[in-house]
């Protein structure tokens, strides 16, 4: 997906949340937000929206001097995911499908987003998700291509939201063994998404085969990954990608077999999708 004109303003919008998160004075915010303003008139429509990102984020930490600009609410994001483990440990423990109520949990976690246009509660998300059909559902070919494969790719996005894909990754392995379950981060902070020191907090490490994606964009951008990553990614039988980040970096992708979980969360996506904002997507392309 290439960027709207929509992006723009959202990606402006986002300079004056990294200002107040940071709490910064009126100098140092007025800078940040003219700066972004006019880089925006640089922007190249022929980019990903997580592609313009991370040039503008990379700036904004440059001036701000602080190398990851939400640290303190990645931090926050984590606590407050892992308040809800025990309520979805006990869901997952009755579930008649614990598949499908894991891969709602891990889609209930993509609502954790500090660059969305529209902002969702998570305790909400979690009363309502598993009442919630997908929008776009193709939850019955995952749970049959999930048994016909030997390795699974999960691209990571924000942090919080790693703490129910933990979730995901533990009953994966209990219900398919066989798989080689590798869990992708980011290579660098971007706004929230997480990297190899939240995954490592978690205990990802321990749990599967835990890989820096090498990438600096919120979102698996193929070409600025590691050759390990892309080689992994390649050859991977299936992929399941978190987030709208991850679906405008690989809509399309030069592989098939990706399996988008996300919750639409701007109407730049919703119509690239043909979906409404505030759906529930499980989509494989």
């Amino acid at each position: 997906m290439t960027i709207d004109k929509a992006c723009v303003e959202c990606i402006i919008n986002q300079s004056i949340k990294v200002a107040d998160t940071i709490h910064a004075d009126k100098l140092l915010k007025k800078r940040l937000v003219s700066t972004v303003e006019e880089m925006s008139k640089e922007f190249l429509f022929s980019n990903t929206p997580p592609e313009i990102a991370s040039d503008v984020y990379a700036k904004m930490s440059q001036i701000a001097k602080k190398d990851d600009l939400y640290d303190e609410l990645k931090r926050a994001s984590t606590k407050k995911a892992n308040s809800f483990v025990p309520f979805l440990k006990e869901k997952l423990l009755v579930s008649k499908d614990k598949l499908l109520t894991a891969v709602k949990i891990a889609v209930a976690g993509n609502v954790i987003d500090l660059a969305a246009e529209v902002e969702f509660d998570l305790e909400e998300e979690l009363e309502k998700i598993f009442h919630t059909e997908f929008s776009h559902n193709d939850f019955d070919r995952l749970k049959k291509d999930l048994f016909g494969v030997k390795s699974v790719v999960i691209i990571g996005d924000n942090v919080g939201e790693h703490v129910f894909d933990y979730m995901f990754i533990e009953i994966l392995q209990e219900l398919y063994p066989q798989n080689n379950y590798i869990y992708m981060v980011r290579g660098f902070p971007i706004i929230n998404d997480v990297t190899m020191k939240e995954a490592k907090e978690a205990g990802f490490d321990k749990l599967c085969n835990l890989v820096d994606s090498g990438v600096n964009t919120p979102g698996f951008v193929y070409s600025r990954a590691s050759k390990e990553a892309q080689t992994l990614f390649d050859k991977a039988d299936l992929v399941i990608s978190k987030g709208m980040g991850n679906y405008e970096c690989m809509s399309p992708s030069h592989r098939d077999n990706i399996c988008f979980l996300l919750k639409v969360k701007c109407n730049v996506v919703a119509s690239a999708l043909d979906k409404e904002v505030g759906d529930i997507i499980c989509k494989i392309v």
